[in-house]
């Protein structure tokens, strides 16, 4: 018939090409295909393509260790703000705050010495930020600021957290040696974070941190005393390699930059591990992501 009409055969393989594509399926009719005496194609088995589905891209879930506190409150408005879905973790659950942001917070109770009060925390958590330190005499702020977060660095990577961000504090020569409990507790917990987390572990050593702090239905604003110091002191890093002294001139630091650099560190892969001292916070924290 195709040559009545004045068609050869590579025309009626075209035209069969089309036909079998006219209900919006393609179909495979390739020239390996077994041919008849005459030429014609006998396309005996066609195949419809497949549907590949694209799974959605992973849900980051933050998990902040003491989300209810001072800078614990900030890391988690910063979060929220960037589009994350957010829990947190602390020996008193869901705080007193009667913000909007707060109802977003997914609060949980537990206690970081007895992992089985708050296993169930960390469930589909792919970062941690850990704002947990306190003081009191130095075998309790070893105990709250170095066993505690040395126990979270260890149930996060057991349960394949990827990255683990903790807020440590900076030196400051002499005040070391005074509250020596905290510092040891703060740079053991440093220890097992950079060798449980050698690729995805970040530690910020902040200094004096001023913003506005909630203490009971007060807002004390540390920016006033604050903002003024680390406009002058910034320009003194030279001045911190003076022994015993010079540490005292660390500039502070806005808590809304110690969060903004904590939550970024926590989720950019590509965020350098290891420490960030007072001026790389101030760095990274004045970049736009």
């Amino acid at each position: 018939m195709w040559q009545l009409l004045g068609l050869g055969v590579d025309a009626e393989q075209k035209v069969l090409s089309i036909a079998a594509s006219t209900n919006g399926r393609f179909f495979s009719t390739g020239p390996d295909k077994p041919t008849s005496p005459n030429g014609y194609v006998k396309p005996n088995k066609i195949e419809e393509a497949e549907t590949v589905e694209v799974p959605p891209p992973p849900t980051e879930k933050l998990l902040v260790l003491g989300g209810n506190g001072f800078v614990g409150s900030n890391v988690c408005k910063e979060a929220l703000n960037r589009g994350l879905t957010v829990a947190s973790l602390s020996r008193s659950g869901r705080p007193s705050i009667q913000e909007s942001w707060a109802n977003r917070v997914m609060w949980h109770q537990g206690n970081l010495f007895l992992s089985e009060s708050w296993k169930d925390a960390l469930k589909g958590v792919t970062s941690i930020i850990s704002c947990v330190g306190g003081f009191g005499s130095n075998s309790q702020m070893y105990k709250i600021n170095g066993t505690a977060n040395i126990n979270a660095i260890r149930a996060a990577s057991k349960a394949g957290v990827k990255r683990f961000v903790y807020i440590s504090a900076a030196d400051f020569g002499l005040v070391n040696y005074l509250l020596q409990g905290y510092y040891e507790g703060k740079r053991a917990a440093e220890t097992e974070l950079l060798t449980r987390y050698p690729y995805g572990g970040v530690i910020l050593r902040p200094g004096f941190i001023h913003g506005t702090r909630r203490v009971g239905s007060m807002k004390l604003p540390l920016g006033v005393i604050g903002t003024p110091l680390e406009t002058v002191l910034q320009y003194t890093k030279a001045l911190n390699q003076i022994p015993l002294v010079g540490p005292l001139l660390t500039p502070p630091v806005s808590v809304s930059a110690v969060a903004k650099v904590a939550v970024r560190a926590a989720t950019d892969p590509v965020f350098p591990p290891g420490i960030v001292d007072v001026y790389g916070i101030q760095r990274y924290g004045q970049q736009q992501r």
